[in-house]
């Protein structure tokens, strides 16, 4: 697990918190004009200085922003690159019980990185508040896969990528070279760890879901293949103090769901290839399937189980948590695992169906059980 003052922590949290009412009223407002970028700006930077003296007070190690500066958890990082613009198409993501806003992100021009985009900054602030505590920082940003996956995502959307990329080929060295730089300078701007959010391989392993689009197994092993190129071309060659991870999710819309099923079907590629160093992965319920994929993790390599649920507000069972840590350690040794809410709490700004008392409270589950099942 990555290691904090040579200690190994195993403990952790996916890194988005709901919104407090007041960056709800403060994001209405400066969408509305009422409400200046200046002014916003200094609300969310006074909300996460909140927030990350909470983090601090509950004992995480590895600290996060909250996502507070996001209204998506992947769009926002996706508009902030030249050559990608923000538009609205005639369908939200369908979720099990819900369909989302109706946003995307769609090509505009060649892609490249910023010294201007949202995720630096967010990050520089987070850099800025954290150095002199007893912390580290955590940037998280959504996969190039996703960022794929995003601007293939209709007719108009596929449209507008022709008109500037005639081949995968050519945008794979534009994104992934987007990507790369981006990772490049928060690496210079401080950061040493660093996730990517992927929902790409979570749609995957729904079977339903490949089927009714029309695909058979040897098409999903193509997608997964794509996926795995976009995402390592943009990972390789970087500094080896940057630890890296990525978080596998099956949808998180106002604690609602997008696919179901195991990870045996993509569990070859994203464990046996991806160039990071842990997995994020949920098991929070029988929709999450079981923990004989992990038998494809390589030896080193880190799983954060994901056993707390952040979709609802009820707490679970210590000595179940234990349990079930217990069951997975058969397929990975216990000191390569850890513990962790299934994901974030807000991956959008919506966030889940739960009070911030709540949220903290499954927190501290996870910070208690954790220490007592490494302790024994």
């Amino acid at each position: 697990m990555p290691k904090f003052k040579d200690q190994v922590v195993h403990y952790d949290i996916v890194g988005s918190f709901l919104r407090p009412e007041i960056l709800h009223r403060a994001r209405q407002d400066f969408e509305k004009g009422t409400l200046s970028l200046a002014e916003f700006t200094k609300i969310q930077d006074q909300e996460i200085q909140k927030l990350v003296a909470k983090e601090v007070a509950a004992g995480l190690k590895f600290v996060t922003d909250g996502e507070f500066r996001r209204s998506w958890w992947h769009l926002d990082t996706f508009w902030s690159f030249a050559g990608i613009k923000k538009t609205e198409i005639n369908q939200g993501y369908l979720f099990h019980n819900v369909e989302t806003r109706r946003e995307s992100a769609q090509v505009c021009g060649k892609i490249s990185f910023t010294k201007d985009h949202c995720d630096l900054k967010a990050f520089q602030y987070l850099y800025q508040i954290t150095k002199d505590l007893d912390v580290i920082p955590r940037q998280s940003i959504p996969s190039p896969a996703q960022c794929y996956a995003e601007l293939v995502r209709g007719q108009a959307n596929l449209k507008a990528l022709h008109q500037y990329y005639a081949n995968d080929e050519e945008l794979l060295d534009d994104l992934g070279k987007a990507y790369h730089d981006l990772i490049l300078a928060l690496y210079d701007a401080g950061c040493r760890d660093l996730k990517l959010d992927d929902c790409t391989w979570g749609m995957l392993v729904d079977r339903s879901v490949w089927e009714k689009m029309g695909y058979d197994v040897d098409d999903i092993q193509k997608i997964q293949d794509k996926y795995l190129a976009f995402n390592n071309r943009a990972l390789a060659d970087l500094p080896e103090d940057l630890h890296l991870s990525t978080h596998i999710c099956r949808g998180n819309y106002a604690s609602d769901w997008a696919s179901a099923g195991g990870y045996e079907a993509v569990a070859k590629t994203i464990f046996g290839k991806e160039k990071v160093d842990a997995f994020y992965l949920e098991f929070d319920d029988a929709r999450s399937g079981d923990f004989q994929p992990l038998q494809e993790v390589p030896s080193g390599k880190e799983v954060v189980l994901g056993l707390v649920t952040s979709k609802s507000p009820e707490l679970e069972n210590p000595v179940n948590l234990a349990n079930r840590i217990k069951e997975a350690s058969q397929y990975l040794p216990l000191e390569n695992l850890s513990l962790s809410t299934q994901c974030g709490f807000a991956s959008t700004d919506e966030g889940n169906h739960l009070t911030e008392a709540q949220q903290w409270r499954k927190i501290q589950l996870v910070v208690d059980t954790a220490k007592k099942v490494w302790s024994d």
